[in-house]
């Protein structure tokens, strides 16, 4: 039996207090877009290429169109964001800049609120400092976690190390294989600890450890921390990625990527785990 006032479970109801505080966030939001120069786009919430953002495809809620051609609802923005704009939009705007506040839905009744922005032809570097920008303007004390997909990618590929425990992190394995200089690699934390890191890794991963380096060094996040064997199971981040925290709890990410030769940086910030953090810390 289905009571009348149950929702489903991983659903979202906002109401009174709540509701006025995601409606500030969001306005907080587009406002600090608007000065950077972003212009809005709401994406259709029906969608023909979400698998091609999604690794795991179970997680997409399947629908069929009038033609009894599979669509899913929108299960994250980026590749839609980017895509439109440059298949669809092209002809018409310039504009590189483009911001969403918009819900994403995940298999099977799960929703996710989000405040994200993309940047054509953008730095990943400019797009981390709006995101530390934007948690400031709101108030929000986040620890900062940078890294880069392309490292697991290529000791996977490299040297025969499963990808799988990258993306499950699991360390007892990553430090248990014949290659002392990965398990020293896992330990990287802290910026200082980088140097000593790229002198000992294959030259192969060099670059890429140097990237993290640039990278945090352009930021002004005041605390930062590293994870080079972090590898985030999304389909289109090829290179640098980074995280936001309060508590042990992600708030935002972002990252750089390649798709279909547009090249975009860009984040997404976690609605509703926002108005978690900022609900308790105004109840603490």
């Amino acid at each position: 039996m289905i009571f009348e006032h149950e929702i489903p479970a991983g659903s979202r109801l906002y109401f009174g207090a709540t509701a006025r505080l995601k409606r500030e966030i969001e306005t907080a939001a587009s406002e600090l877009f608007a000065k950077e120069g972003f212009e809005e786009i709401a994406t259709p919430l029906f969608s023909y290429h979400q698998h091609r953002s999604i690794r795991d495809t179970k997680e997409l809620i399947r629908l069929s169109d009038p033609m009894n051609r599979e669509l899913t609802l929108r299960a994250d923005s980026t590749i839609d964001v980017v895509r439109l704009v440059t298949k669809r939009l092209g002809r018409s705007t310039a504009q590189k800049r483009w911001f969403y506040i918009q819900p994403v839905y995940r298999y099977p009744t799960q929703e996710i609120n989000q405040i994200g922005a993309e940047c054509i032809d953008g730095t990943l570097a400019q797009m981390l400092d709006l995101t530390m920008d934007l948690l400031e303007t709101l108030e929000v004390d986040t620890v900062l976690q940078i890294s880069n997909i392309q490292i697991p990618v290529l000791i996977s590929t490299e040297f025969g190390v499963p990808l799988e425990w990258f993306a499950s992190m699991q360390i007892e394995k990553l430090l248990g294989t014949e290659y002392a200089w990965l398990g020293r690699l896992a330990k990287v934390q802290h910026f200082e600890q980088l140097d000593a890191a790229i002198s000992e890794v294959p030259q192969l991963l060099r670059p890429e450890l140097e990237k993290m380096k640039e990278l945090v060094q352009s930021c002004h996040a005041h605390r930062c921390v590293l994870a080079p064997l972090y590898y985030a199971k999304m389909r289109y981040y090829d290179s640098l990625f980074f995280r936001c925290f309060a508590d042990n709890t992600p708030l935002a990410s972002g990252g750089h990527f390649v798709n279909d030769d547009i090249t975009a940086a860009g984040f997404a910030l976690y609605t509703d785990a926002l108005i978690e953090a900022k609900t308790k810390g105004t109840n603490g």
